[in-house]
Formats: structure tokens, C-alpha cells, sequence
């Protein structure tokens, strides 16, 4: 294990740099094999310049806001646009230069913006601070190049309904057809089946109805991301006078606090059902968390005493460690007969969830044309979630269920008696092979987040991976509001993790919604070796803006699908990589801490030194687990990998 002093701070250059100086003959090698100047390193005892923060940094950081005016030389299309999205209160946009007439505008008119290193990393990063908040976001990207780097992460944020603006520039109109110098695309029909709309904005003075348009379809009925592209000719038009706009009225004009409520009959239909259940669940989907509707939800449940599980790309609108929870109930799941879908936004079909096929079902939902969707109705619902909860707790008798919730409470006991066995049997596994079984991650992880001097509901998770992803799902919490996020949520996404988690990071300094509470914490993220090439080198970012994350990284060698290549001729290669290699050695070299692991022993003081450097330092740490891939079969190190119970804790389908 490698040895650290305690105090980050004064340590974290040195260390640095003798990494650096240490590795420089191997890189020197293998410059050299590739024709490649070597002098740099070879070598030489040259002292190695420290890594540092540029007084760049911090200075544009502080400056103030200096929004576009309508006088003098007027404003460009690209600072009409981002004062809309300031009046629109866009929480934060997470870009990598491009698109720059646009994005200056944006960060000048005083949102929140974050530079980073790839389109798609931030692309993630901007769905992570929206699904810890619930609020509206932006991501950018240059033409071309930049934009198709988002598409993966704009898809994963479709999946999950998160009101994300995205925005590229497009060249100039003038160039439209002609191939015209470089990177030009067109993006529009790229993001079809992506986003809830999306528009190339070719009238400059209609850039802020467009603007004022994409927000409206981003924030009304089910949330979703809106695209909009800019051609040179709207960006940089000139405006002085604020009448030659298009629309161009506040949002006070065309904003409403009208919102669906449920027909009175199909409330009283509704706690008709309700009540003539014997074990009704109720399934708190994403619309939950983003009404705001988690007091009003506990309130209706706890009077009745239904059981909860939510579903969705964020987790913690209903706590896990209520008595009422059935996330980590499982097996009781089987019994209910009567599922009540609120703001359940991806609708799974009849299997994908572990209930009985005759159970009886109520949906709730904003927009009518979805419901019956995938699965058939015994009563559907058109209303607010927030509205429909109310009136629930209006109308609804207390109730109490003691054949429910003790069937709840010994499911509970069960499913903590098998997560507790399969530790024992990780742990047995480790001690065997000097290697961390996922079991054992998971369960070192939940005891120092949720059993020691941390407040529970502190910390910000989240989580991907294949093996690694079933077996931690089974372990990490979410005791309030935006605690969780499902990174894998719908799309399956690989390697998103860590910037989305960056994103959530950045939500929490700020304290952002129901983040306030804990405003400054760090964050964690549990994500595998294949997925951190997607997204690694943002601990750069995350180092750059003070943004502390602890990032634990399952090295097992390997794809977690290698098992596919047992029985296949010349096909194992493709699905593993150089065995033990060293992340946390690539994370100092970007600025954050690294931590090696190979015990559990060792896992539980690098977690203590990791929390108190992110807390202490502001300092990110990536904690490289070394493991096998042989764990993942069942064959080798039973019971191997396996998915978890939809829905629930673990799960990440719908």
C-alpha cells in the first residue's frame, strides 16, 4: 500500500512530482520506441515544475458579471440569448471551448460555468448537477467535432428526462451545403429521438422566442433536453434596439402556475383502490423529486402506511432507511397488489419489475398520451405530482397495515442477511487472493458513509459499472433528497460516472436546491477501470474548480462482459487490458490525490485519509482497488455477478 502522510496539503506536490521524476525512464522508453523526442526526460535531474492553478483561474472566477447592453454597439445575438437564460435562472453550464461567442456570454452574464476537458465529460457533468437538483442546465460544445463528442451523455440524459439545454455553434448559414472550411455538420437530425426539441437557429432576431421556447419545453410536463445550434450569422448579430427581437417579452408573458390536478372522481376511485389494498406500494418516480413533492409523499404514505420504493435517475425522494421503504425489501416486492405510479417517467413493462402479474395498477402522470403506455392501467391519472399527493393526503384515512410492514421488516432482514453473506463470502475471497472483492467495497463504503462520525445523509453518491455497479448498488444509501444518482439509469451508459458525479460535486459547493444543507461536502463515486477512460481525465476539472470527489475505481483488468469471451476462439483479447495498472498514479498526474488498495484494511484508512482531503483541501483522491475479473464469475468465486431487483436498491433499468 502506498504510504501518505496525513497532511495532504503539504504533501500532494512532492509526491507529485517524485512520480513523475520516478516514471520518466518507462516514458522516456517508450518515446523513444515511437520516435519521439526524449531529452525531456531522460535522464535528467531537472527539478519538474509543480503542478498549479494558473492565476487565470481564480481571477476570471472573481470577476463580476458584465451582462450585454442594448446601448452603444448593442448586443449580439449571443448575449440576447444569455440574458434569457440568466432571467430563466439556468443553474450551470458546463462547456469546453467552442462554440465561444456563446458560451463567453453566457459565463459574462454571470451564470455558473465550468471549462473542462471533453464535450462529453461535461456533457455528463451538466445531467449530474441536474439530478441532484432538479434544476435546468446547459452543455456546450464546438461544431462539429464537439457536438458528436456529446452524444452519448445527451442520449443518457434523454433517458432520464433531465432538462438539459445543449447547445453547439453550426459555422455560417453562408456555408450551409458547401462543405465550407471545417467541422461543419448537421446536428439537428444527429439528436433525433434525443431531446424534446430542438431548433438551428437561422433568424437572428428570433434567438430569444427560440431561447424563451426551448425553456419552456425543458421545465413544463415531463422535463427533457432541447438542442439548439448556432450559425455564425445569429451568434454575432448586432442588436441595439431591443424591438427588432422577435418576442421579446419577459417570461412573466408566457409563464403560468397552473398545473394539471386530478378529476375529483378519480380521486375518490383512487382511495377506493387504495384502501381495499391489502399491501399497496407506491412508486415514486422522478416527477416526485422534481415537484418537490418528497414531505407531502411521506405525510400520505405514513398515514396510510403504504410502501415506497423510488425509481428514477436520482434517488432519495423517500428515504431508504424509513420503515416504509421497501428498496431494500426485495423479496416483499412479490406480495404487493396494488402498484401506484407517481411521476414514474420511463415506464418499464410488466416483468421488468418484480411484482406479481396480476397486481392492480394506478398511474399518475402530467401529459395524458403516455399513459397505458407499456403497461395497462386499473385507473389513470392526468395531474401534478405534488397536486395529486395533496389530495391524497386529504382524502385518505389513516390506515394501519401491521401484515404489510412487518412483511416489509423481515424482507428487510432477509436482504441485509444476504448482502451480509456475500461480504463474508468477498471478504474469505480477499483474504485468499490479496485482491478487494466488490462485496468488500461495497460494505466499506456503506459503514464509513453511513456508520461513523459522517452524517448519513451527507454525502452525494453515485455509481456505475458492471460488477462493481450490482454489487455497491446493493450497499450505498439514500437517506434525503438528491443524495443518489443512478448514472447507469435507462441508457446504460459507460463511464459517465466521474464527470457526472463532477457535475453533482459542483451542485453540492454551491448548494444548489435540496443540496443547501450540505453545501461544500464532498462527493463519491464508485465506478470500474473500463469506465474511468471515459471520464478520468476531469479530475483535471474537478481539481481546477476545488470540486471534492473521492473516486473509487474497480480495477479488475478487464471489461465486466469478458465472461462472453470464455468459450469464443481468439476473442479473450479484446475484452482485457494490462493487468494492474495504476490509476491512482494517472490521477496525481492530473492534480488529484491517488491511493492504492489492495485490502480492506487498506480501503477503510484510505477512505478516512481521502474524506479529510477533500474536506480539509478541497483535494479529489481516486482510490485504485485492485481486483480480479475472475470475480465476476460464478464459476470461480460464486456467486458472481448478478443484477439486482427492479425496483430498488441497485436498480438501474427504469
Amino acid at each position: 500500500m502506498k504510504k501518505r502522510t496525513t497532511d495532504i496539503s503539504n504533501n500532494v506536490d512532492s509526491t507529485r512530482r517524485k512520480f513523475l521524476l520516478n516514471t520518466a525512464p518507462a516514458v522516456g522508453a517508450a518515446l523513444a520506441a515511437a520516435g519521439a523526442e526524449t531529452k525531456i526526460f531522460a535522464g535528467s535531474d531537472a527539478e519538474i515544475p509543480s503542478i498549479r492553478i494558473p492565476k487565470e483561474i481564480p481571477a476570471s472566477l472573481n470577476e463580476a458579471p458584465k451582462p450585454g447592453s442594448f446601448e452603444g454597439q448593442g448586443m449580439t445575438g449571443a448575449e440576447v440569448f444569455a440574458k434569457l437564460c440568466k432571467e430563466e435562472d439556468l443553474a450551470a453550464m458546463f462547456c469546453c471551448p467552442g462554440n465561444y461567442t456563446v458560451i463567453n456570454a453566457i459565463a459574462a452574464a454571470g451564470v455558473p460555468a465550468y471549462g473542462g476537458r471533453t464535450e462529453g465529460a461535461m456533457c455528463a457533468a451538466a445531467d449530474g448537477f441536474s439530478r441532484v437538483t432538479g434544476e435546468a442546465t446547459a452543455c456546450s460544445g464546438t461544431e462539429g467535432p464537439g457536438f458528436t463528442h456529446m452524444i452519448m451523455n445527451i442520449a443518457a440524459a434523454a433517458a432520464a428526462r433531465t432538462p438539459l439545454l445543449v447547445l453547439a455553434s453550426n459555422m455560417q448559414i453562408a456555408g450551409d451545403d458547401r462543405e465550407a472550411f471545417i467541422q461543419t455538420a448537421y446536428q439537428q437530425p444527429t439528436t433525433t429521438g434525443m431531446k424534446k426539441f430542438g431548433k438551428r437557429l437561422i433568424a437572428p432576431d428570433r434567438v430569444w422566442e427560440y431561447g424563451a421556447y426551448a425553456f419552456r419545453n425543458m421545465k413544463s410536463g415531463v422535463p427533457g433536453p432541447v438542442h439548439l445550434d448556432f450559425p455564425g450569422e445569429v451568434a454575432r448579430a448586432r442588436f441595439t434596439d431591443p424591438a427588432k427581437l422577435k418576442d421579446y417579452y419577459t417570461k412573466e408573458k408566457y409563464r403560468c402556475e397552473s398545473h394539471p390536478h386530478p378529476a375529483p372522481k378519480e380521486v375518490a376511485k383512487a382511495v377506493e383502490l387504495i384502501t381495499k389494498a391489502e399491501r399497496p406500494i407506491l412508486i415514486a418516480g422522478h416527477g416526485v423529486f422534481h415537484g418537490k413533492a418528497w414531505d407531502v409523499l411521506k405525510q400520505v404514505v405514513e398515514k396510510h402506511e403504504m410502501a415506497v420504493v423510488t425509481s428514477g435517475p436520482s434517488r432519495g425522494h423517500f428515504p431508504d432507511d424509513h420503515r416504509l421503504s421497501a428498496a431494500v425489501s426485495p423479496d416483499a416486492l412479490m406480495s404487493a397488489d396494488l402498484a401506484i405510479f407517481i411521476g414514474q417517467y420511463c415506464m418499464p413493462s410488466p416483468g421488468e419489475y418484480r411484482f406479481n402479474p396480476d397486481i392492480k395498477t394506478i398511474r399518475v402522470h402530467p401529459v395524458p398520451e403516455d399513459l397505458g403506455r407499456n403497461w395497462p392501467l386499473d385507473l389513470g391519472i392526468v395531474a401534478d405530482e405534488k397536486i395529486f399527493l395533496e389530495a391524497l393526503a386529504n382524502n385518505l384515512p389513516n390506515k394501519k397495515r401491521d401484515a404489510w410492514t412487518a412483511e416489509l421488516a423481515a424482507a428487510r432482514k432477509k436482504y441485509d442477511d444476504l448482502i451480509h453473506g456475500q461480504y463474508d463470502l468477498g471478504l474469505k475471497y480477499s483474504r485468499d487472493t490479496n485482491h478487494l472483492h466488490p462485496a468488500v467495497i461495497g460494505k466499506e463504503v456503506h459503514d464509513f458513509l453511513y456508520k461513523g462520525d459522517i452524517d448519513p445523509k451527507q454525502t452525494v453518491t453515485g455509481l456505475g459499472g458492471w460488477t462493481i455497479g450490482n454489487y455497491t448498488g446493493r450497499w450505498l444509501r439514500a437517506n434525503r433528497p438528491g443524495q443518489g444518482i443512478v448514472c447507469a439509469y435507462q441508457y446504460g451508459a459507460i463511464g459517465p460516472d466521474l464527470a457526472m458525479v463532477i457535475g453533482a460535486g459542483a451542485a453540492v459547493q454551491r448548494g444548489v436546491g435540496p443540496q443547501a444543507p450540505y453545501k461544500g461536502a464532498p462527493v463519491l463515486c464508485v465506478t470500474s477501470d473500463a469506465g474511468i477512460a471515459y471520464s478520468m481525465f476531469e479530475l483535471e476539472t474537478a481539481a481546477k474548480y476545488k470540486i471534492p470527489v473521492i473516486n473509487l475505481v474497480y480495477n479488475n483488468n478487464s471489461w465486466g462482459m469478458w465472461p462472453n469471451a470464455v468459450t469464443s476462439a481468439r476473442s479473450m483479447h479484446m475484452y482485457v487490458f494490462q493487468e494492474n495498472l495504476r490509476y491512482d498514479k494517472m490521477a496525481e498526474g492530473l492534480g488529484a490525490r491517488g491511493e492504492y488498495v489492495r485490502t480492506p484494511e487498506e480501503l477503510r484508512e484510505a477512505l478516512k485519509r481521502s474524506y479529510q482531503a477533500a474536506a480539509k483541501d478541497g483535494l479529489s483522491t481516486l482510490i485504485n482497488c485492485q481486483a480480479l475479473k475472475e470475480f465476476t464469475s460464478a464459476k470461480d468465486y460464486p456467486p458472481g455477478n448478478a443484477m439486482n431487483a427492479e425496483p430498488g436498491c441497485g436498480a438501474f433499468a427504469h
